[in-house]
């Protein structure tokens, strides 16, 4: 459990080092797929199996996908046209592969084997999560709450726009 332990970790760190030093977002992104992907097994083989779903379906799923609509639509025109061209070739895919593959093979082994609980760790369930966050870690929790509904505030306040119509007749109000 050790051995899959230190290469998820080195995954995880290789593909983080990958994701930071790309230019093209898109490359960037997939790297940090992976990442998110190596820590999970990391959470996994530690003994925390609920983290490590939850780090798959939240961070890998949910907020990548948010992330990938965001890119496109994000649409430059004919650059982000050549740009998607690019994409399509091979050779940009073989590190995300590569790493992916690391991540499944280590998996597959994970599961064959058996349960987290041989790698000397406690099993953390669900409960014990719950009641570590909301015991506690009270404060900590609602003050983050805080924090993410401050920026939800933040970004809507950002991205809100009038429509041109609406922008047009406040204008002839503020003549008149």
């Amino acid at each position: 459990m050790m051995m899959v332990f230190y290469v998820a970790a080195a995954v995880a760190i290789v593909s983080t080092a990958l994701m930071i030093t790309r230019l093209h977002a898109v490359h960037a992104l997939l790297y940090l797929i992976v990442s998110l992907l190596a820590v999970s097994v990391v959470f996994y083989t530690l003994g925390a199996p609920f983290i490590a779903a939850l780090e798959v379906i939240i961070y890998a799923g949910a907020i990548m996908v948010l992330f990938v609509f965001v890119v496109m639509l994000l649409n430059q025109g004919e650059q982000a046209a050549r740009a998607e061209r690019a994409l399509l070739k091979p050779s940009m895919w073989t590190g995300p592969f590569i790493l992916a593959a690391i991540l499944m093979a280590e998996f597959v082994y994970l599961l064959a084997v058996g349960s987290a609980r041989s790698s000397g760790g406690a099993m953390v369930g669900p409960r014990d999560v719950g009641a570590s966050l909301f015991g506690p870690y009270l404060i900590g929790v609602e003050l983050a709450s805080m924090l993410l509904l401050g920026g939800l505030v933040g970004a809507y306040h950002l991205g809100w726009r009038k429509a041109p119509e609406q922008r047009q007749s406040d204008a002839n109000d503020s003549h008149a």
